[in-house]
């Protein structure tokens, strides 16, 4: 199931989406604070993001803007604006796509396929971190004119980590998301195979790539 990110201070719009959402078999995500929305956000996982222009604080093109510093997830920004220098400034930004309010649900609805469908890694041959490279198809990490190879455990760790770059993944989170019937993860299986995998990227020229907080987990 996808996870969609819902930024978006009318609480009425708010709710909409969210049942528009979870009635065609997406989680929303809402989000109710807006003081510090790029920081908040990191503790999330999500797949999308729906965000209006106009926000308390901050507006919207510049929460897109940060947001593209360190992560490449869709952004559908819905909003009552609707001049094309609007739209451009939301392509400028990083936005991916752009619908007015009041919006047509099934056009946004099919504009969050098309963009879940781009953004799809499995779409893909390597994904892409900072100049980093993971490579799919071959196991490897590639940095620069270096590159190493990963162990099942560890491209999967580092699988997860590129999906959600710029995002903090407790520990619980890795397991709970990493186990299934053919593949299981338990506290000590995560350490060590973190811990294996920092030195190969320090063997490539790669320090301090995988970033620890006490409390909240790792962050690439």
């Amino acid at each position: 199931m996808y996870n969609i990110l819902i930024i978006e201070d009318d609480k009425a719009i708010r709710n909409e989406l969210s049942v528009l959402l979870e009635t065609f078999g997406y989680r929303a995500i809402v989000l109710n604070k807006f003081e510090n929305v790029v920081e908040d956000i990191k503790e999330l996982s999500y797949n999308l993001i729906l965000l209006d222009i106009n926000l308390p604080n901050q507006n919207g093109f510049d929460i897109c803007k940060k947001i593209r510093e360190t992560n490449n997830v869709p952004i559908i920004f819905v909003t009552s604006r609707n001049s094309e220098q609007d739209e451009l400034r939301s392509i400028i930004t990083g936005g991916s796509d752009f619908i007015t309010k009041p919006y047509n649900k099934y056009i946004l609805l099919e504009k969050i396929k098309r963009k879940l469908k781009e953004s799809n890694p499995t779409n893909y041959k390597e994904l892409v971190v900072k100049d980093v490279i993971l490579d799919l198809h071959l196991s490897l990490i590639r940095y620069k004119d270096h590159e190493v190879e990963l162990t099942r455990n560890e491209f999967r760790i580092m699988y997860y980590l590129f999906l959600n770059a710029g995002n903090y993944i407790s520990k619980e989170k890795f397991m709970e998301d990493l186990w299934n019937d053919k593949f299981y993860i338990d506290e000590n299986i995560l350490c060590v195979n973190i811990n294996r995998v920092r030195k190969k990227l320090e063997d490539i020229g790669l320090h301090d790539f995988i970033k620890t907080v006490r409390g909240r987990g790792y962050r690439i």
